[in-house]
């Protein structure tokens, strides 16, 4: 069984690219510990309530398999318990999972100096990690020693700009800078920390479809050794399988062993 860590910001994170793997770790037998700015000692955490609902006319939300599970998530241990960032130890933990999410409060995760120390850790020693839409930012915002980011030599991939900006452009009418974390692009942010341009990989150009469970057609990732990472919530399944491809076999449950 592997130990993965996943950082996440009090409020606004993505539904699907929290739940999703979340799902997927725990059904491969594998320990998920979510962690927090104050963990058990500040609020419960809590996803992007638009995602929930729709952000506009019932629309651009969540489906419904992801939804499932986050409300299962909601009543786990690990989520409802979850340890400070600072608390976390990358010597106890076998990989490292970086969720997205675009509201407002996810500023609190992706700008946390001590997010990006962890982050720079976890790219010091060959672990697995895995990062999708704005959880690369993250990555491209934690620096090595020498200043570069610890994306500078690998190749992946983010949100896309013109996901971010056809999202934003449909929406502004009714949700404001909603869908516009920061006012560069993540694109843009994401590639200025890359060694050089060929290392950002946009994949196939998709607004609607989705990869799924069982269907991972409409699903990309960029897989660079031990790192890999996935553009939006429509990867979430497959960033998930590729995330456990990376860890030991889990053990069986203990009544079905031998």
């Amino acid at each position: 069984m592997a130990k993965v860590v996943v950082p996440l910001p009090d409020i606004d994170f993505d539904v699907t690219e929290v739940a999703v793997p979340w799902k997927l770790l725990r059904e491969a037998g594998h320990e998920v510990v979510f962690a927090t700015e104050a963990g058990g000692q500040g609020p419960l955490p809590a996803c992007d309530p638009l995602l929930l609902t729709g952000v506009v006319f019932g629309k651009l939300g969540a489906r419904a398999d992801a939804i499932a599970c986050y409300r299962e998530l909601e009543t786990a241990a690990e989520f409802t318990q979850p340890r400070a960032w600072h608390e976390v130890r990358v010597d106890e933990h076998d990989a490292l999972f970086l969720p997205g999410g675009h509201a407002p409060g996810m500023r609190q995760y992706l700008g946390s100096p001590q997010v990006h120390a962890l982050i720079t850790a976890f790219f010091a020693t060959p672990k697995p990690i895995a990062a999708i839409c704005h959880g690369v930012l993250a990555a491209a915002r934690a620096k090595q020693a020498n200043g570069n980011s610890v994306l500078h030599g690998s190749k992946t991939t983010c949100l896309p700009k013109y996901m971010e900006r056809a999202a934003y452009l449909s929406t502004f009418w009714r949700r404001g800078r909603y869908y516009r974390t920061y006012p560069k692009y993540v694109e843009d942010e994401v590639c200025e920390a890359l060694a050089k341009p060929e290392d950002f990989v946009r994949g196939p150009r998709e607004l609607s479809q989705r990869g799924t469970r069982d269907d991972d057609r409409a699903a990309f990732v960029v897989e660079d050794g031990r790192y890999v990472s996935a553009r939006w919530p429509g990867d979430a399944w497959l960033i998930g399988k590729k995330l456990i491809e990376r860890l030991p076999v889990a053990a069986p449950p203990r009544a079905l062993q031998a």
